[in-house]
């Protein structure tokens, strides 16, 4: 079985593809996400387009580092109302984030890209949709303040594997593309490859 290096410091990211039994180093891309981010959304980048092209750049980043290796990439975009959302900064904006988001149905654009000897190989985005409910002003101060240590690296201030899946009222997707993700897709590609065996 070949080794996968995960291009990303994702502990959600890590635990799924040990889970499947893969092999797995990780190596997370040392890029300025932020600086990318507005340089693509400067030249007109949907979210689609955005969350492949943020997964490509890490996946090459550290294919560099490891020519002869398999690397893959994986970003993950919100969008709500046409609007874009990073990961909160503080508190008070991850509160304001899900003031945006209750009661609406945003997406989720999960991106990842694979790269075998240097070169791309795969790429798929995945976009599920979820709606969250209306919840009590109380219930988010509450669920912020209990979970801020693991909220604080997710987009739109939710952990859809943990007490952020009470938020919501409908999901439509494929839950591990939701933990950021699409594996089905990535093992159905690994077993096509022999990278693994199937």
């Amino acid at each position: 079985m070949t080794v996968l290096t995960l291009a990303s410091g994702s502990a959600i990211r890590a635990t799924l593809l040990r889970n499947a039994g893969l092999q797995i180093a990780v190596q997370p891309a040392r890029i300025d996400e932020e600086m990318l981010r507005e340089s693509l959304l400067a030249e007109g980048a949907g979210a689609h387009d955005l969350a492949d092209a943020l997964a490509e750049h890490k996946a090459l980043k550290v294919a560099r580092r490891n020519p002869q290796g398999l690397v893959l990439g994986c970003d993950q975009i919100l969008e709500c109302d046409g609007r874009i959302f990073a990961k909160p900064r503080d508190p008070d904006e991850a509160r304001a984030q899900l003031d945006t988001l209750r009661g609406k149905t945003h997406r989720l654009h999960t991106a990842a890209v694979l790269f075998a000897q240097g070169e791309p190989v795969w790429r798929h985005v995945a976009t599920p949709r979820l709606t969250m409910r209306d919840f009590s002003d109380a219930y988010r101060d509450a669920y912020i303040a209990r979970n801020w240590d693991e909220i604080r690296h997710c987009v739109g201030g939710y952990q859809i594997e943990a007490e952020g899946l009470r938020l919501f009222s409908a999901i439509e997707g494929d839950l591990f593309s939701i933990q950021g993700l699409p594996l089905i897709e990535l093992l159905q590609i690994l077993t096509r490859r022999k990278d693994i065996d199937g």
